[in-house]
């Protein structure tokens, strides 16, 4: 008998994906789901562990992304487009924005509600800071610029080379024990930023005019690490001290969640 192409074939190839995965998974290689993946995100978490699996979830179906997501540990939202301002009641001013991919607000948002329920790590890179900020239930500043003023350039015009400006790190926090860092400089990509800090997340980093740079858990002990940047620390050549640390922690996370997993309850 024929299979139809739209149904059975596909939840096939799905299961065979996800059995694939949860082998992985057993025999001793973790996971991170990545929402839209590249060569520099990859290079990034291999530079800290090179065993990790990455599996880039953008193009997949949110019903297809939820059962891979589970036979993960760990998410990682990268950078790009703008978050669609209708998330975080600013809709009246969309025409702030530039180019918005609908597809991927609901991948990710589906994504990180679902992570943030399995009690993942979650780490998110520029964009994918800011929509998690508004996944968790903050705002956005829908073009910096315009909201923030231009004391600091936080995005170069296009075909020149990274913006950097330097940020000051809360001492009381955990980016700074992951880096030991105080002030240092980074690089800049974007035009929309964190306005109202998610409840429960706090601001730990921001740059000279006061934009955010940095969230992370407000209390975390007991619960799942969650962390946004501004920056992009896969590209961060400037100050490494900004980047490697930042990958080896969201790393030994993603590791200590599945040995978790496994003394609890078997592989996940």
């Amino acid at each position: 008998m024929k299979l139809p192409m739209n149904t059975n074939v596909k939840t096939f190839a799905l299961l065979l994906f996800f059995l694939t995965g949860l082998f992985f998974s057993v025999s001793g290689q973790a996971r991170i789901a990545v929402s839209k993946s590249s060569e520099y995100y990859v290079g990034w978490i291999h530079g800290a562990d090179p065993d990790i699996v990455t599996v880039n979830m953008y193009g997949m179906s949110v019903d297809s992304a939820m059962l891979v997501l589970a036979s993960c540990q760990g998410l990682l939202l990268t950078g790009g487009e703008d978050v669609n301002p209708a998330y975080y009641g600013k809709l009246n001013e969309l025409s702030k924005c530039e180019e918005i991919d609908g597809y991927r607000d609901t991948l990710e948002m589906a994504l990180i509600q679902k992570a943030l329920m399995f009690r993942m790590p979650v780490f998110g890179i520029c964009r994918g800071e800011q929509i998690l900020n508004v996944a968790m239930g903050g705002s956005l500043l829908t073009d910096i610029p315009t909201d923030a003023g231009n004391q600091v350039i936080h995005r170069c015009p296009a075909g020149s080379k990274d913006c950097l400006h330097s940020v000051s790190i809360d001492k009381g926090s955990e980016l700074y024990t992951i880096t030991g860092v105080e002030k240092g400089t980074v690089n800049s990509f974007h035009h929309q930023a964190v306005d109202e800090v998610a409840p429960g997340m706090k601001v730990t980093a921001r740059s000279d005019n006061g934009v955010a740079e940095a969230i992370e858990r407000e209390m975390p002990v007991g619960k799942s690490f969650v962390m946004g940047l501004q920056w992009h620390p896969e590209r961060l050549k400037a100050n490494p001290g900004l980047s490697k640390p930042l990958a080896m922690k969201f790393v030994e996370e993603v590791i200590a969640y599945r040995q978790d997993k496994r003394n609890c309850c078997g592989a996940h």
